[in-house]
């Protein structure tokens, strides 16, 4: 027996992206990707919005005021997740500084954004079983460190999530590649590539996010989605429930959901109960 998940459509393959701060540069950014017709997430510090626009606090960073993410990001179609209010090193403060951080910073997303926060990006990369305990306490399901994984692997430990890379790895490209024909004959592949919109500014390298979302951009195989968009699908997959000789699954879920048995691709509606015919 072979079984697998597929992703919307029967689709083998998923790519997301994720940038962290609230960075003006943001703005050509989410113009890039809806112009490729590319998702992802946008991980903010509620705390730190510009207290007026053009602000610069460094030569790097000219984050966005309070009215210009509200206005960017909210009803967008793309994720807003937390990166706390204050962006501190998580692993250096009392757990209960560590709780009011992330739970402030969901709060006043949740109030601004109108959505619902369950994804965070570790400020600085900085994380421990602890830090990951008062997340999950906190109800993020999933949070991205900084450690790259070079592979396209569905994520084991969510609240431990590896990207693929940074969008300045010196192997991005030939990843790309190495997505783009990947032949998936068993377990679905994710590309996840992260940064920061001011690195583009400050590296002079724009061109290097347009090619790249050229060359991954309008795949047939690929479902294009934010973080939380793919957590909640593979977590509805793993709800599906399968009689033991599976011929037959039943989804508890709201969510369609697809899979590949024995070279034959099945969709299986919310609330559903399916048989199969090998």
């Amino acid at each position: 027996m072979r079984l697998f998940m597929r992703f919307p459509g029967g689709k083998t393959k998923t790519l997301t992206f994720s940038y962290d701060d609230n960075v003006i540069e943001d703005i050509r950014l989410i113009e890039l990707f809806k112009k490729y017709g590319l998702k992802g997430t946008f991980n903010i510090n509620t705390g730190m919005y510009s207290p007026r626009e053009g602000f610069a606090e460094s030569p790097s960073h000219t984050r966005l005021t309070r009215q210009q993410a509200i206005a960017l990001y909210k009803d967008s179609g793309f994720e807003v997740a937390s990166h706390g209010v204050t962006h501190p090193f998580m692993t250096q403060i009392p757990a209960k500084a560590a709780t009011a951080d992330v739970m402030l910073d969901i709060v006043s997303i949740e109030k601004d954004y109108g959505t619902f926060v369950r994804g965070y990006a570790y400020p600085y990369g900085a994380y421990n079983e602890e830090v990951k305990n008062i997340l999950k306490n906190c109800g993020i399901v999933y949070a991205r460190t900084v450690n790259s994984s070079h592979g396209f692997d569905i994520p084991t430990d969510w609240l431990e999530l590896r990207p693929t890379c940074h969008h300045d790895d010196e192997k991005l490209f030939e990843l790309a590649d190495r997505f783009n024909f990947a032949e998936v004959h068993r377990a679905p592949l994710m590309f996840y590539i992260w940064g920061h919109g001011y690195e583009f500014k400050m590296n002079n390298n724009w061109d290097r996010i347009e090619k790249i979302a050229e060359m991954l951009s309008g795949r047939d195989d690929t479902w294009y989605a934010t973080n939380i968009e793919i957590y909640d699908y593979i977590d509805a997959y793993k709800r599906l429930i399968f009689d033991s000789g599976v011929t037959k699954v039943y989804n508890p879920t709201v969510t369609d959901i697809w899979f590949e048995l024995d070279d034959k691709i099945f969709k299986v509606s919310a609330g559903e109960t399916l048989a199969m015919t090998k």
